[in-house]
């Protein structure tokens, strides 16, 4: 079998490649090579079929192969590859930000392009310590995230995260002035919930306390994920994010919700934010807004923010910050294409009409040998299992490579199944998903 957890010889011609978040000797002994895709499928180099469970990873939501985003690319490609957008624009970054302000939040309309979910992130949070400064307020610099957060892998975002692995290796360099909310993922109360679960809304109380210790003159901004999923799918509590949305008011504590897995129709609204109808001041977005084309990000900001900006000389830069390949023209024409698919196809929504069927699917799996807890919300989902003893995530990782063997592709995280498909997903794959997922877990001791 191509995915075996004892490691075979090596392969020497892999070895140059240094495989990021990747147990790299397992993988190069037994390597698990994607050549092609098309649809809801991958191929691998040696021709068997993949279902893709996790929308590659977390970001082709318009399902793989789009020739439109394909002939975008190659037109824009022909007709000029790169102009810079430092104090030089091109026609299709202010097309694209246009685009991406009718379907953001009310306010949500001012557009700061990246190349990725950490830029997004830093580039948050960068604008939100400048925000305070620009408007007389300058000692607001500290930064508060949660516990098991994954905001990226920038410093920034590594400082606000909670991700444990993510910290320990550069924890003397994070940066100073962070808090942690506590995390939201509690199974002794919420085990097996469906949608949102209903234990846990004072979790969000714990921000009074952080800044009564701080006192809010100190504080910038607060950093979450609506939807976590590299912690393994962790939601929100029913009126959770309203209650922060409630403390950051009181205190004029920006708020930041981290939408690089949930933008762009992940849990059936265009973000997290309409969903629960709670408006952030800052969103980070990435992934699916080329549909995992070409890297790009963007931060949607509130107007108010940006104006706060807009003072001094004209002729003076207001954000000393940015990036060579901010809004590539490239990368535009892929999210303007990818835009186009999701307004021809519902796709924004979609996953509301998805979301019964889905977590049906889903829980049918409850039940099962040491499976723990079972999450969902729209497209999303996650299995957990309970770890070996001393082993944690061994179990998890066997699961997965069982499911790769047996032609579907998900996402492990520790002992954790998340699986989140694109969003042109049909029911009879859904069940393909979840069937092979619960064999997988009946062979896996």
């Amino acid at each position: 079998m191509n995915a075996r957890l004892t490691p075979a010889a090596a392969n020497p011609e892999l070895d140059a490649f240094w495989m990021p978040f990747t147990a790299n000797r397992q993988f190069k002994a037994n390597p698990r090579m994607l050549a092609r895709a098309q649809g809801m499928y991958y191929s691998t180099d040696d021709g068997r079929e993949i279902l893709d469970g996790v929308a590659g990873l977390w970001c082709v939501n318009a399902g793989h192969g789009r020739r439109e985003i394909t002939e975008a690319v190659t037109q824009q490609l022909e007709t000029m590859e790169f102009a810079p957008t430092f104090q030089m624009g091109h026609p299709l970054a202010f097309e694209l930000a246009n685009r991406l302000a009718k379907i953001a939040p009310p306010g949500l309309d001012r557009i700061f392009f990246t190349n990725s979910g950490s830029e997004s992130v830093d580039t948050a949070l960068k604008i939100a310590i400048a925000y305070h400064r620009a408007r007389g307020a300058g000692q607001r610099t500290r930064l508060i995230g949660r516990e098991k957060g994954y905001h990226g892998v920038g410093f920034g975002g590594m400082s606000v995260g909670g991700m444990i692995n993510n910290r320990k290796f550069f924890g003397s360099s994070m940066l100073p002035g962070v808090d942690h909310l506590p995390h939201t993922l509690d199974i002794e109360h919420n085990a097996f919930s469906r949608g949102l679960p209903q234990w846990g809304m004072h979790l969000a109380n714990e921000l009074e306390r952080i800044v009564a210790l701080h006192d809010a003159s100190t504080i910038a901004a607060v950093i979450v994920e609506p939807i976590s999923g590299s912690a393994g799918v962790v939601l929100p509590p029913a009126g959770y994010l309203k209650r922060l949305r409630e403390i950051c008011d009181k205190h004029e504590i920006l708020l930041i919700f981290d939408e690089v897995i949930t933008g762009f129709g992940r849990i059936g609204k265009p973000f997290a934010a309409q969903a629960f109808d709670v408006t952030p001041d800052l969103i980070t977005t990435a992934k699916g807004l080329t549909n995992g084309a070409i890297p790009m990000g963007a931060v949607f900001s509130q107007r108010k923010i940006y104006d706060a900006f807009m003072q001094g000389p004209e002729n003076s830069i207001e954000l000393f910050h940015g990036y060579t390949y901010s809004a590539h023209p490239v990368s535009c024409a892929a999210a303007l294409a990818t835009q186009d698919i999701y307004a021809k196809e519902g796709l924004l929504t979609r996953a509301a009409s998805l979301s019964a069927p889905w977590e049906s699917a889903v829980h049918s799996l409850r039940g099962l040998p040491h499976v723990i807890d079972i999450r969902n919300y729209g497209l999303i989902g996650a299995v957990e299992m309970e770890p070996r003893q001393g082993k944690p995530g061994a179990r998890g990782f066997e699961v997965f490579l069982k499911c790769f063997e047996r032609g579907v592709m998900l996402r492990q995280t520790g002992d954790t199944i998340a699986m989140a498909p694109p969003l042109v997903v049909e029911q009879k794959q859904i069940e393909r998903i979840v069937e092979t997922l619960g064999a997988a877990i009946r062979e896996t001791g």
